[in-house]
């Protein structure tokens, strides 16, 4: 099978991508954006940007906002599209949801769809919602699952995504004005729909340039992310056929066995999550291993049986 070619592989691909990001998006783009976007060094974006002067004769604007310059081409006449900057904004969100859905290559694709609708709106609704693309601290009143009362803290949005009918937000601490800033021991993981209240503050942050959402969220059964273990699971009658046309895990092995029967062996990291999973499946699945854990869910099923009891 002939390798695939990266998207943005050659200068000329490379080129023609930042040519459009500048035309449609009639947006200022600093040079760190820019050569995130395009996976190569700010020298090459130099060299590309003077390459489309040359050759196209566009105008391509030069500023600086503090220490960081940025790129901008003039908004041109064109017809507008009959589309409510409600409804652009909401094909934004829809397109940050399923990014870790569509792979960089299609998520590219809707991006640059996005921009080329927007270039047709009229000029006060052509503006990309702040925050999709600014790399702005916001600070969030949070009311955690058991807490009476909200807590008020600064965090650098990174990641907006659902899962199992949640909507979720992976961030980053900030520092609180006038406070020494303290590493926390993980990341937080916030329920969007226990955000209270936002403020985007005028704080910017440099978005990571090693963040992976793939190997954070994708490498094992679980959203909340703790020690990791491995398990083994035991599925019998319509369990045993349901489970194999699933992948919890990328690392899943599954056995087949006598009578029907499968062995899923996989690598998790919540065991909240993890019970709560095997319980689903009633007797039709059983834990074989981790040890600990299987007492665990022994004695969670005899705590559900003596509740069930007390109403017979």
């Amino acid at each position: 099978m002939p390798k695939k070619i990266d998207d943005f592989s050659s200068y000329g691909q490379k080129l023609l991508s930042l040519f459009a990001r500048l035309l449609f998006s009639m947006e200022s783009h600093s040079l760190t954006d820019l050569a995130r976007m395009l996976k190569c060094s700010k020298q090459t974006v130099l060299r590309l940007v003077q390459d489309i002067e040359r050759a196209y004769l566009v105008d391509i604007e030069h500023n600086f906002k503090g220490n960081r310059r940025y790129y901008r081409i003039k908004r041109r006449f064109l017809p507008s599209l009959s589309l409510t900057e409600t409804e652009v904004n909401v094909l934004y969100m829809c397109r940050t949801f399923a990014e870790h859905l569509l792979g960089h290559e299609q998520f590219e694709e809707a991006t640059r769809a996005l921009l080329k609708s927007r270039d047709l709106l009229p000029e006060k609704k052509a503006r990309t919602p702040q925050h999709m693309e600014k790399h702005k601290i916001c600070k969030i009143n949070y009311r955690r699952l058991t807490a009476e009362r909200t807590k008020t803290f600064y965090i650098k949005p990174l990641k907006l995504f659902s899962h199992q009918d949640t909507v979720y937000l992976h961030s980053r601490m900030a520092r609180t004005p006038g406070k020494v800033y303290k590493t926390p021991d993980f990341d937080p993981l916030l329920v969007v729909h226990r955000i209270k209240k936002v403020e985007i503050t005028d704080r910017d942050f440099e978005f990571p340039k090693n963040y992976d959402f793939e190997k954070l969220f994708n490498r094992e059964f679980g959203i909340i992310k703790e020690e990791s273990f491995k398990v083994r699971v035991e599925f019998t009658g319509w369990a045993a056929k349901y489970v194999p046309e699933r992948i919890w895990s990328p690392d899943q092995k599954i056995t087949n066995k006598k009578g029907g029967n499968i062995v899923l062996t996989f690598t998790a990291s919540s065991k909240p999550e993890l019970i709560s999973w095997l319980l689903s499946f009633g007797d039709e699945g059983k834990l074989l291993k981790p040890k600990w854990l299987v007492d665990e869910v022994g004695q969670t099923v005899e705590q559900l049986q003596r509740l069930y009891l007390e109403n017979t």
